[in-house]
């Protein structure tokens, strides 16, 4: 179906580039109306601000807007209730929604609505999130760029890609950097995959946050706080699971954490990889090279938020599947709680010259505990908290449990380490303080944590429609 153009806004502006594009109008140089089938397409010119808000202000369903080459200089949020709305670019470098401008606190592009696409653009200095996908189904950014000018400044905007809340999210082949949270965050989502894209100079690089079946592959992150992380926080409706972080470049994330606040500020310094809270996780095939206090970590929520109470989740408010999980009881009936990393299978990655620059200010007394227990020499590859574990020993196998399935017995390329951080912690409260217990770091393939499969079967393998 040939496209038509958007009939709605009488504005002289608009028309005129609209009519312009259709001769083939060199400002739209890779993306034209005539390139896509919506029901209505509306070309608009780099520089025309208010036909660009006007045309989203007026947006029916189904409807593709084209920008041109350029900059449009942007003091207001473009914000889309719309179905089927797709705002296509020129390209990362070619087409730009500059925000610095701005006065008040709002999100660059703010979207509530099915089949929504956007493309081949940049957007900059936006106050609050730069793209802002909520409560969608059907969510594609492709070829896009979220960033900030100024670098390390906790006045960032919090998140660059940012689909939350929302089904079926495809993010690739895209940018996001220097946000004071997370570059590119993925939270109370269901049906993710990321992919291709690259994430740098954020506090948390990539985000997964109380995700249900997620594929986060061949992605890039360096020079974050923490490259990749997936976890849980307390309160929220959907108990992550099924989470697979494979093929991806994960190096030299030592960036300074600028975080203003929020659980991020947690990280510490030169972390790979975190999972926190987490259940059905493959960590697999991965690059770890440079992150100077561990490649990858495996923690409990209570780490965060001490009170298992704080993690009671009512099972009536829940979204998404979790009876199959076992999950430990909540603080009252009809409850679960989602504080425990569990089932984990970490495989198949490569190590390179991390661990050999602790944050000794991480996670209060943990970074403390690493720089004392290791003297300077690299940490290992995997540090595990061990909290939960029936018993523990730091020098005997037969004497530890692996009640949590924690899975590193394919990761024969790197080394582990149980912490049992909660026995740490005891120690020093004691009067006189006690001493510090060596930590259990077994020989590959790690036994009693040699398994090498999910308990339940492989991660679910997610296919969008």
């Amino acid at each position: 179906m040939k496209p038509t153009y958007f009939p709605a806004i009488a504005i002289s502006g608009v028309l005129a580039a609209t009519a312009a594009a259709c001769g083939g109008d060199s400002k739209f140089p890779h993306n034209q109306c005539s390139d896509f089938h919506s029901a209505h397409c509306i070309q608009i010119n780099a520089g025309d601000e208010q036909a660009l808000l006007d045309a989203a202000n007026s947006l029916e369903p189904d409807t593709t807007i084209v920008l041109g080459k350029g900059t449009f200089d942007m003091t207001a949020a473009l914000t889309i209730r719309a179905s089927g709305a797709h705002i296509i670019g020129q390209g990362i470098d070619i087409t730009t929604l500059d925000y610095a401008g701005a006065t008040t606190q709002f999100n660059g592009i703010d979207v509530i609505g099915d089949d929504f696409l956007v493309q081949d653009l940049t957007v900059v200095d936006v106050p609050k999130d730069g793209i802002r996908v909520e409560q969608s189904n059907g969510v594609v950014y492709r070829r896009i760029r979220a960033t900030w000018t100024t670098v390390s400044d906790p006045t960032n905007g919090s998140y660059g890609i940012y689909p939350v809340k929302s089904q079926n999210v495809l993010v690739e082949d895209s940018i996001a950097e220097n946000a004071s949270d997370a570059g590119l965050y993925v939270g109370q989502c269901q049906h993710v995959i990321v992919r291709r894209n690259t994430v740098s100079g954020n506090v948390a690089g990539l985000e997964i946050e109380n995700v249900q079946y997620a594929d986060v592959y061949e992605n890039t992150a360096h020079d974050n706080t923490g490259g990749i992380v997936v976890f849980d926080l307390p309160g929220n409706p959907i108990v992550g699971r099924d989470i697979r972080l494979r093929d991806n470049t994960i190096h030299n994330n030592n960036h300074v954490n600028f975080a203003p606040g929020g659980t991020v500020k947690a990280i510490p310094v030169g972390t790979g990889t975190f999972a926190m809270a987490s259940r059905r996780v493959e960590i697999t095939g991965n690059s770890y090279q440079g992150n100077n206090t561990v490649d990858i970590a495996i923690v409990s929520g209570l780490l965060i938020s001490s009170n298992p109470a704080d993690w009671s989740l009512a099972t009536a408010t829940l979204n998404g599947t979790f009876n199959d999980l076992g999950l430990l009881p909540g603080a009252g009936a009809n409850t679960v709680s989602n504080f425990r990393s569990e089932n984990i299978v970490i495989a198949n990655n490569t190590h390179d010259g991390s661990g050999g620059g602790v944050d000794g200010n991480a996670l209060g007394g943990l970074g403390l505990l690493l720089t004392v227990i290791y003297s300077g020499d690299p940490t290992d590859s995997i540090l595990y908290d061990g909290i939960g574990e029936a018993s523990f020993n730091s020098t005997d196998a037969s004497m530890n449990s692996n009640t949590n399935h924690i899975c590193v017995g394919g990761n024969t390329g790197g080394t582990f380490a149980n912490m049992d951080v909660i026995a740490q912690m005891e120690a020093q409260m004691m009067v006189p303080v006690g001493p510090l217990i060596p930590f259990f770091r077994p020989a590959a393939p790690f036994a009693p944590f040699d398994c090498t499969t999910l308990t339940g079967g492989a991660v679910a393998q997610v296919v969008l429609p």
